[in-house]
């Protein structure tokens, strides 16, 4: 890609469209305004290489988390048989940023984290033909779950909650 020509109209669109963000999210991570997406997005100016960039490192994060995650879930399955995963899903930005502090700098939005979810769910049922489905985080529910418990806060709990929502 030359310095001149970036992402078309329909490229950008469809980029953002992958990431599941809204035109405002995207202004928000490129720091411009919701204006210059839109106006990106009908090919009446061209988009900010920065823009472009740092959708596209977000989209390379995504495609990371989902080869990481779908390796580890084959290993798994290697030594037990076929069964049921659960993922938990943040329904708000505030969740997802309580509770994943790590992935703030590369998936800056909770519809990212999600995305990658959605990745992962798609990528075991085709690839591995497992079954994982996306839970949302009910913070009253995980509470109670851990209360009852006496568990602390972790990834871990997190996942166990989920395998008991199912």
């Amino acid at each position: 890609m030359s310095k001149e020509l970036g992402f078309n109209a329909i490229e950008m669109q469809y980029l953002r469209h992958s990431l599941a963000l809204t035109t405002a999210q995207v202004a928000e991570i490129g720091k411009v305004s919701e204006a210059d997406v839109i106006a990106w997005e009908a090919g009446e100016k061209p988009a900010h290489m920065p823009v472009q960039k740092k959708l596209i490192e977000i989209d390379e994060a995504i495609e990371m988390q989902v080869l990481n995650t779908c390796d580890g879930i084959e290993e798994l399955f290697k030594s037990e048989p076929k069964r049921t995963l659960s993922f938990v899903v943040y329904p708000t930005q505030a969740l997802y940023a309580q509770y994943n502090p790590e992935f703030l700098g590369t998936l800056p939005l909770a519809e990212l984290y999600n995305t990658s979810a959605w990745r992962i769910k798609k990528e075991c049922k085709l690839m591995l033909e497992v079954d994982v489905v996306l839970v949302p985080l009910d913070f009253e529910s995980y509470k109670a779950y851990r209360e009852k418990d006496g568990l602390k806060e972790s990834r871990e709990n997190r996942a166990k909650w989920a395998k008991a929502q199912l």
